[in-house]
């Protein structure tokens, strides 16, 4: 044998059964960070953890999102890691985006509320505006109201009286030509204090619908028929309970708890919400 062994001659001098990447260290799971879940192959950023449920979220750069338990399994930067709960600091860093994608304004106090409103459809409605508008809406001092339905909107506008210091803007469902809806809006429109209030609406049978479908797992909306009310229609051929008004708020309770922020919405709602904030603003 040569004086010079290009294998070494110690044995334990290194692994032999040391993994090609290295061996997985602990992380953190931070959120932005890219990483590969290994048994799937599933590529994308983290964007949320649950310390509870001791699990995080990756989405991948079509918008899909996949839960997975933290713990080993995953590769950060080519390199495998053991994926744990972010440790937490004393004061987290402050967003620089609202919910909507504005501009953060922080620690500005809440405008007092302007005599203009927003009137949406239903609690639901508001529950969303809120959830992803709320940043804006306080510091615009615009307020948000429901209203039992859109046939309910000329009663609601005589009382409010519109005018060019108290102007409406009105978000309905289902806006779309030739319906009972439309008709509504244009009658109001072509009325004495239609110049001061602006219909707006988007093409879903309701604000459900507005949410992306594959922030729940799903790759769209079911087909309810005309027959069955669709939000019932909805839980049934999803597999939810859908016996009374109770279970119908559960699920809506969970949809709207897979909403973070308007990219979370289609964008069919996204900009009529901006649109009638500008005009009640303005």
């Amino acid at each position: 044998m040569s004086s010079h062994d290009r294998y070494g001659t110690d044995v334990l001098a290194t692994d032999w059964r040391a993994p090609k990447r290295g061996r997985a260290v602990e992380a953190p799971a931070e959120i932005g960070a890219v990483v590969e879940e290994v048994t799937t192959d599933w590529v994308g950023e983290i964007v949320a953890v649950d310390r509870d449920l001791h699990t995080l979220t990756l989405e991948d750069r079509r918008g899909k999102r996949r839960t997975f338990p933290l713990g080993p399994g995953f590769l950060l930067e080519g390199r495998p890691v053991i994926l744990a709960a972010p440790v937490r600091g004393s004061a987290p860093a402050k967003p620089t985006r609202t919910a909507s994608g504005s501009v953060a304004v922080h620690d500005a106090k809440a405008r007092v509320a302007r005599a203009s409103r927003i009137f949406v459809e239903g609690r639901h409605d508001a529950e969303l505006v809120e959830k992803v508008w709320g940043d804006d809406l306080r510091i615009e001092g615009v307020v948000v109201e429901f209203l039992g339905g859109v046939d309910d909107l000329a009663d609601h506008l005589r009382d409010f009286k519109p005018g060019p210091d108290r102007k409406v803007g009105v978000l309905v469902d289902h806006l779309v030509p030739g319906s009972k809806e439309s008709r509504i809006a244009q009658g109001i429109a072509t009325s004495p204090v239609g110049k001061h209030v602006l219909i707006v609406g988007h093409p879903f049978i309701d604000i459900w619908a507005a949410v992306k479908p594959e922030r729940l797992g799903i790759r769209k909306w079911p087909d309810v028929p005309r027959t069955i009310e669709w939000k019932k229609g909805v839980c049934q051929q999803l597999g939810w309970p859908h016996r009374d008004q109770a279970d119908t708020a559960r699920a809506w309770q969970h949809i709207l708890s897979r909403v973070s922020s308007y990219q979370d919405l289609d964008p069919a709602l996204l900009g009529r919400v901006e649109e009638l904030i500008d005009f009640v603003a303005g």
